[in-house]
């Protein structure tokens, strides 16, 4: 029987799905209680920008050990690292100039 399949078709086709949706990574906020990880909580929210959140104790403990060169607050993101509460401001600057340019960047650490 050709062309028939055990389906019963005579023609099978192939449907796959397309998706445009873009899947943007957020910034990780590495935080410990001081009054500069709270800063930065703060202006993370004032910016209105997304980001996961993760206590710098408990990622060592569930990831890397201990982080002697990174210090809290510091922030992980597609436009580079930046450790502490200045950095974070220079960051969150960089990050309002790429929203009004509507220009994106490729990074090597993701």
């Amino acid at each position: 029987m050709h062309g028939m399949s055990k389906y019963g078709t005579d023609t099978i086709l192939s449907c796959g799905f397309v998706s445009n949706t873009v899947v943007t990574r957020k910034p990780i906020l590495l935080l410990d209680k001081s009054a500069d990880s709270i800063k930065a909580v703060d202006l993370f929210r004032k910016f209105g920008i997304d980001y996961v959140e993760y206590d710098i104790k408990k990622f060592e403990e569930s990831c890397c050990g201990e982080l002697p060169t990174t210090k809290a607050p510091s922030v992980f993101a597609v436009e580079g690292i930046f450790k502490g509460l200045e950095k974070i401001n220079d960051y969150l600057s960089l990050k309002k100039d790429i929203a009004d340019s509507s220009v994106e960047l490729e990074s090597a650490y993701w």
